[in-house]
């Protein structure tokens, strides 16, 4: 092995654990029937020289009663040990699968937003397979090989131990094609799997934004991008076939120039007396069987060089680390949760970023040094450095952090209204607060508790993310309604649906709470998924509440329809409602105006309205597009 595909296997093979007592078994299974087809081709020689060449049918009886019990007990281990392969394979590919899953699942925002989404799927798919292929199987196919190999050269040497070594000195020759050709399979190889996620990626993005190509007339667009990938795709793809057909045309040469210098010395042999007619037809037929098997060790380099390509793709996702963790040994608290949340000068940055531009944050450049005392803030003041200075990155300007120095506090039964402009770091806090990550400054506190000494699965059942975008999954509305709670009684989800104004339109629907809903549906307006959202986070029932844009993507009139089922929702909960829409700012009990990421305004409506300041400028803003569109 290379020391990448040794690397590979090493990472990949605890995997089996579980298993291995089957890999043994399945194993032995291939040495006994290797064994089995070792003793019916020396059958065969004993049968040529007693009964075939003598004429003789009393003779034949006897060895090919043999020869079937052999033949037919080696298919029937040979059938067990296949079929335990099999299964073992399959369950290795789907814990393997289910591993990789399972670390994408606690990957940071922005690892989804470097990587496309189909290109993971087909790592999720074809990769895993690849690995299979590696570890597995590559396992098996290896004893195999290797004894099979070991048990016929046995053989051969046992009836001219000349001939089988002047067999067997060709056998580097095989070793040499597989070398020859491994680096250049490799390369085609890693360049179709990348092409095949290329592919995939084209293909979902172009489905998911079908109204959108519709609209421009991009059909023509969209499948010139598929042609560009799939040309790619055929180029590789047909690269490794035409290499890994060349290397068997050249063995099957090989192994003939072999066969017939054999035979050429085997006929010799016998015109000097010195080797029978069955024992040179069984020297030829073990070279028949010796010969697949080398050719099967040295394709099976190439089989574990295709497959490195595919393990490199799935080490890169398990080198990504999570953003967040659990901290060590924690426990839930024994206190109950009541939902004081305190941000005290929360700074922080998104990783990997080294331009002003990062991942929909701020892009003003000026760092500022001046500090920016903020009325009516609840907890003090906001100042305009970052702890410890400006960050600098290594061969770039300054690099300024999506929130800096933020600090404030929010109660039960309070409603926090969190606005600002566009790129002010407002949806960062919304990502915060259930710890998709952590502060690189600073501290966020949950009733007195850092987030980061709670278990992530106690901390997120307290707080309820409603985010911007509608999220649905596939399945009925009652299961969409019912995910964030899946114990819930019907009674339940038709209390929340109800104080999320959706009862009356669900039960409307053919099949009610029954109806299938999938990411894109049509069956449903986009106030009325945002309804059985809400209804969603009402059945959650958590006593801190994040709302991102609860209204974004709405018409006016599907807007005022949502407002009264969120009020609802934000009754008797520590609520943080992230919005350029102002329309509920009057009811906030405070206003947190955030600009370049620092808390720039604090103060109830009324109070910054008068103040002339950022909020000013914004509802006036807002004002005007509304008068605008009325």
């Amino acid at each position: 092995m290379s020391k990448n595909a040794w690397h590979a296997f090493r990472t990949f093979w605890p995997l089996t654990k579980g298993d291995r007592r089957w890999l043994v078994l399945i194993c032995l299974c291939v040495v006994i029937a290797a064994l089995a087809e070792t003793g019916a081709v020396l059958l065969f020689g004993e049968l040529t020289d007693n009964a075939l060449k003598e004429g003789s049918v009393s003779a034949f009886w006897g060895p090919a009663g043999k020869w079937l019990a052999m033949a037919t007990f080696g298919a029937l281990i040979g059938y067990i040990g296949n079929s335990a392969a099999v299964w073992v394979a399959e369950r290795f590919v789907m814990r393997l699968r289910a591993r990789i899953f399972s670390h994408v699942q606690v990957l940071p925002p922005h690892f989804f937003q470097r990587h496309r989404q189909g290109d993971l799927v087909t790592r999720l798919t074809g990769d895993v397979e690849a690995i299979e292929q590696m570890v597995v199987s590559g396992v098996v196919q290896t004893v195999s090989a290797l004894f099979s190999t070991v048990f016929f050269f046995g053989a051969a040497l046992m009836l001219r131990w000349d001939l089988a070594l002047a067999t067997f000195a060709l056998a580097p020759l095989f070793w040499l094609a597989a070398r020859q050709f491994a680096s250049r399979i490799r390369t085609a190889a890693r360049q179709e799997r990348v092409a095949d996620g290329a592919i995939t990626s084209v293909v979902e993005e172009s489905l998911g934004n079908v109204v959108l190509t519709q609209a421009y007339n991009r059909r023509r667009d969209e499948e010139k991008r598929l042609h560009t990938e799939a040309r790619a795709w055929m180029r590789a793809s047909v690269r490794g076939n035409r290499l890994s057909e060349m290397y068997e045309q050249v063995v099957q040469v090989m192994e003939t120039v072999c066969v017939l210098t054999i035979i050429g010395l085997g006929a010799w042999e016998i015109s000097e007396g010195r080797m029978t007619l069955g024992q040179l037809l069984s020297f030829a037929a073990f070279l028949g069987y010796l010969f697949p098997p080398i050719r099967q060790l040295g394709q099976l380099g190439l089989t574990v060089t295709a497959a490195t390509a595919g393990a490199e793709r799935l080490l890169e996702i398990l080198a990504a680390r999570p953003a967040v963790t659990d901290p060590p040994r924690a426990a839930p608290p024994d206190q109950e949760i009541y939902g004081v949340v305190e941000f005290e000068r929360v700074s922080f940055q998104y990783p990997g970023t080294v331009t002003d531009t990062d991942l929909g944050t701020a892009t003003d450049t000026d760092l500022g040094t001046a500090t920016d005392t903020v009325p009516g803030a609840a907890t003090g003041t906001a100042t305009g450095t970052t702890p410890g200075g400006s960050t600098e990155a290594a061969g770039h300007g300054p690099v300024r952090p999506a929130l800096r120095d933020v600090s404030f506090t929010a109660r039960p039964g309070e409603l926090v209204l969190i606005t600002g402009p566009s790129g002010a770091g407002k949806s960062t806090v919304a990502k915060l607060l259930p710890r998709f990550y952590d502060p690189g400054a600073g501290d966020i506190r949950l009733d007195g508790i850092p987030l980061d000494a709670l278990p992530l699965e106690f901390l997120r059942e307290r707080v309820t993310l409603l985010p911007q975008e509608t999220l649905v999954l596939h399945g009925t509305i009652r299961e969409n309604i019912a995910c964030g709670r899946p114990s819930a009684t019907d009674d339940e989800i038709f209390r929340a649906a109800r104080d999320a104004a959706a009862h009356d339109f669900v039960n409307a629907l053919p099949d009610g709470y029954d109806t299938h809903l999938a990411p894109g549906t049509a069956q449903l307006s986009g106030g009325q998924l945002q309804r059985v959202a809400i209804a969603r986070a009402l059945l959650r029932d958590s006593p801190v509440l994040v709302l991102d844009e609860p209204t974004a993507g709405l018409d006016a009139l599907a807007a005022r329809q949502v407002i009264a089922p969120l009020r609802r929702l934000m009754s008797g909960r520590t609520t943080l409602l992230i919005t350029h829409d102002l329309h509920l700012a009057p009811d906030a009990d405070r206003i947190l105006v955030l600009d370049h990421g620092r808390l720039a305004e604090s103060g109830r409506h009324e109070e910054l309205l008068v103040r002339g300041g950022t909020y000013s400028r914004l509802h006036g803003n807002g004002a005007a597009r509304q008068l605008a569109t009325s």
